[in-house]
């Protein structure tokens, strides 16, 4: 067994690719590291709900394809990524044994820069959570401490890098779903831009165009790699993104201009931050103006109620469609025993939402996309905390209180309309985004953004600080973040589940 098959989790994704190049260690080895790390942790944290050994392995015993990953063992997000011939749940019992005759777009794409998919990650039913507990598969647990929760919806890919099962792991992100994990558990997160990454082939948008494609990662160069590697429009997309200049690999060392950059500690929805999270952006902003950036505080004119509210509509709308579309594809209806009563209330409330209402969400997102274009004329980025509070402990957050929330509120809706439904997305936007109310504008607005998991509390919990860069900026993001890299690494903290 030679030393570098020993050491598999000191390595990036790009790193272990190298040695593989060079022919230090083979593809074998690497692929038997991260099955045994897999093996060895997952017991504890629940992060992979599906293994494909096998396909790997069959894979190295053809030859893996050359490419950036060559060899490097990922694990895939069971949302939206399909994989022909494995299993596809959403996190719920309803699909628990569908299996997909195609792959996604993303896939293939992930396919052909060599990497081996070695596995699925765990993720909340359809997605819906900032917390990965799915009743049918179970919680998901935070390396970091094993009583918080990794974040969600990409919980159990965070949760996979974070404890160095792999290196890389696929996310996708439609209302910080990549960035709030990646903050969670103290990896880097990069949400792209609308349209930057492929939703094909039987996707145009997912979610109105909240929804991107992209990865959770121990280092940005593997973030940049990837998003090289699976960028642009794919046949039928609905429309098509500038590309960079140059690679995003490529152009990530090189150093940023001067930038302006604007921060907020503040609660959009007026709520509390907790000190830690506003302590990290005021450690940053004193970190970026010692690294020659202009700093200021500053927060955009936009109403964050009303983008919370329109938001919360979206997800009532999307969920029932997305039962309706599923009743299609199983060939049945589906009842409320088949999934979890949360998910089953924000379908029914869905079903009565009037379709202006969908109107006035997506022209609440391009009227604040319109005021950060502005914005963003005067300030390169905007700094905010990823998250308003530090990770919640496992159960703190899951929808049973939701639940009895939305019940109160159907009850009074079939008793006469006691309370309204604008009452209902009220109260239900500010209880479900109050802890995380950052994230969801760049969703909102199609801009990249990115959560760096520069400080730690004090019992040693990650804490995310959040960037936002204008729209197809992402060469920025990537070039700050790689400074930021350097200038306070994070690759080698220990971390106790290892």
């Amino acid at each position: 067994m030679s030393s570098a098959f020993k050491e598999y989790e000191k390595y990036d994704g790009i790193g272990l690719s190298e040695l593989i190049k060079k022919k230090e260690v083979t593809p074998d080895e690497v692929l038997e590291a991260a099955i045994s790390k897999i093996e060895k942790l997952n017991p504890q944290l629940n992060a992979v709900i599906t293994k494909m050994y096998d396909e790997a392995k069959e894979i190295v015993k053809k030859g893996v394809k050359t490419g950036v990953f060559a060899g490097v063992p990922m694990l895939l997000k069971d949302i939206s990524q399909l994989y022909k011939g494995v299993r596809y749940t959403m996190g719920s019992k309803l699909l628990r044994d569908f299996v997909p005759d195609i792959d996604s777009e993303f896939v293939k794409r992930i396919k052909n820069s060599g990497a081996l998919i070695i596995g699925k990650t765990n993720v909340p039913e359809f997605g819906l959570m900032g917390t990965t507990e799915p009743e049918y598969f179970g919680a998901t647990k935070n390396p970091w401490d094993l009583s918080r929760t990794p974040g969600g919806s990409s919980g159990g890919s965070a949760a996979a890098v974070a404890s160095r099962m792999v290196p890389v792991a696929t996310g996708n992100d439609g209302g910080g779903s990549i960035r709030i994990p990646a903050s969670c558990c103290g990896v880097f997160g990069l949400k792209p831009s609308r349209g930057r990454t492929p939703n094909g082939p039987l996707n145009g948008e997912i979610w109105m165009g909240l929804v991107v494609e992209h990865a959770l990662t121990v280092s940005v160069r593997d973030s940049a790699a990837m998003l090289d590697v699976t960028m642009g429009e794919d046949t039928g997309a609905p429309y098509e993104i500038k590309p960079p200049a140059r690679s995003y690999l490529k152009t990530m060392d090189t150093p940023p201009k001067k930038l302006k950059i604007a921060f907020s500690v503040a609660n959009p929805l007026s709520s509390d931050v907790h000190p830690l999270c506003r302590n990290a952006v005021l450690k940053t902003a004193a970190l970026l103006e010692e690294l020659g950036c202009d700093v200021e505080e500053k927060t955009p004119d936009i109403d964050f109620k009303e983008l919370a509210q329109s938001y919360i509509v979206s997800m009532f709308g999307e969920v029932a469609f997305l039962l309706k579309d599923l009743e299609k594809i199983l060939g049945r209806k589906i009842k409320s025993s088949d999934i979890e009563m949360s998910s089953w209330i924000l379908a029914k409330i869905g079903e009565i939402v009037p379709i202006w209402k969908a109107s006035w969400a997506k022209h609440t997102w391009d009227l604040a996309a319109r005021k950060m274009g502005e914005f963003h004329s005067e300030y390169d980025l905007y700094l905010t905390p990823t998250m308003a509070q530090p990770p919640a402990f496992i159960g703190e957050v899951v929808p049973t209180s939701t639940e009895k929330l939305l019940m109160g509120f159907i009850d009074k809706l079939r008793l006469g309309k006691v309370i309204s439904l604008d009452d209902i997305i009220e109260k239900l936007a500010y209880k479900q985004l109050s802890r995380m109310p950052y994230t969801q504008l760049a969703n909102q607005t199609g801009q990249p953004a990115m959560s760096v998991p520069l400080f730690t509390t004090t019992d040693g919990l990650p804490i995310g600080v959040h960037f936002m860069a204008a729209y197809g900026k992402e060469s920025l993001l990537f070039k700050l973040a790689h400074r930021l890299e350097v200038a306070k690494p994070w690759k080698n903290r220990t971390i106790s589940i290892r």
